[in-house]
């Protein structure tokens, strides 16, 4: 058995309040949280799902801001995008 344990985090706490105000928002943003929260559970399993993104690809801000090490793209529903980076964390 595996034991390590795969958290997902946002970039900030504005982020994610953002985030937590789309449950409660338009029948859209209602499907948005529940695109992004799918997303959430997959990434959960399998950190690696979705497209590595080229190292010389990566925003500059994005390697400033967040100290990046790797970068993944994971397609939601319609079009919409979310950005990954990847990190283990044990308990």
């Amino acid at each position: 058995m595996n034991d390590r344990t795969i958290g997902v985090v946002f970039a900030d706490k504005k982020l994610e309040s953002n985030f937590e105000k789309l449950k409660n928002g338009t029948s859209e943003e209602k499907r948005i949280y529940k695109f992004i929260n799918r997303a959430i559970e997959d990434l959960k399993k399998d950190p690696a799902c979705g497209i590595k993104i080229p190292k010389d690809r990566w925003p500059k801000t994005y390697v400033r801001t967040y100290k990046i090490t790797n970068l993944w793209k994971y397609d939601l529903p319609n079009v919409w995008r979310r950005f990954t980076r990847l990190w283990q964390i044990r308990l």
